[in-house]
């Protein structure tokens, strides 16, 4: 059955019926989206009639997942870290193992005084976003190639600034990697990046979500190691001695990624694995300044 049965009016359960058929429990969110009522509200309410309009919307939009579309797209949201972020395809669609990046910083933090944090990258402001939520006294920059990325950025700060009062300063930048701060004399304790690390022709990105995701945001040259790379060489231009690097990469990339730390000039190199036993993080220190009896 492609549409949705000839029924009128038509029952919230009927038309999820429909929609779960055709698409699985995402029928749930998008139908949510389309009325505005909660997971439990769809249930309480399946007796209820929806609309002709809020039927068309529904069935737009399964026809649109059936096609592949990302349901974050599809609804213009995504949760990340507790907060809800505006996002379209102009920038990628956060996932739960870059959390992993945010809970690292704030380890880190735990123990080391951070000032001031760069992120690079910063697509939609997830990683920035969150960190402000959690060191609301840290001064963070956040940059991005993708000027409209910097719009969505930006967009998500002014309306989180609302919704989570206590919500720290982000500055957000266009440039590429270190280009936006280049010229601002400054130096952070930390910096933070999930750049893109997917190599040119992997099939990974003719499958699922990343067929419609912005190439730029994934693909990276040389093995998927040329962003890595090359943010990894510039990082210690721009860290106070003693000041950490955080990198997301791939899960095959990890022995590469300690190889350019460790050729960079990074110390105390450690690799942390996600919630599915994957090496998805890697970090290392800047050396600390040397003392007059070294």
């Amino acid at each position: 059955m492609n549409k949705p049965p000839n029924i009128t009016p038509i029952t919230v359960a009927e038309l999820l019926r429909w929609g779960r058929e055709r698409v699985g429990v995402d029928a749930e969110v998008l139908l949510s989206f389309v009325t505005g009522r909660s997971g439990a509200g769809l249930v309480a309410g399946g007796s209820d009639g929806v609309g002709r309009g809020e039927v068309r919307g529904f069935e737009g939009l399964v026809e649109r997942r059936v096609r592949g579309e990302p349901v974050a797209y599809l609804c213009g949201r995504k949760e990340f870290w507790s907060l809800a972020l505006d996002v379209n395809p102009d920038v990628l669609i956060p996932r739960p193992e870059t959390e992993l990046l945010v809970e690292c910083v704030l380890a880190h933090a735990g123990g080391n005084g951070i000032a001031a944090l760069l992120e690079l990258g910063t697509g939609s402001g997830a990683i920035a976003l969150a960190l402000a939520s959690e060191l609301p006294g840290c001064a963070i920059v956040a940059t991005d190639i993708s000027p409209a990325a910097i719009d969505v950025a930006v967009g998500n700060r002014r309306r989180l600034s609302v919704e989570h009062p206590g919500l720290g300063a982000v500055e957000f930048c266009v440039g590429d990697w270190f280009e936006a701060v280049s010229g601002l004399g400054r130096r952070f304790d930390l910096i933070v990046s999930n750049p893109p690390y997917v190599a040119p022709g992997d099939a990974h990105l003719q499958r699922g979500d990343l067929r419609f995701e912005p190439r730029a945001a994934l693909v990276s040259p040389r093995n998927g190691l040329a962003a890595l790379e090359a943010i990894i060489a510039g990082a210690p231009r721009y860290l106070n001695a003693g000041g950490m690097l955080l990198l997301e990469h791939g899960y095959e990339q990890s022995p590469a990624v300690r190889d350019l730390f460790a050729r960079g000039g990074f110390i105390a190199i450690v690799t942390h694995r996600d919630l599915g036993g994957h090496e998805r993080v890697t970090g290392g220190l800047t050396p600390p300044p040397l003392t007059s009896a070294e």
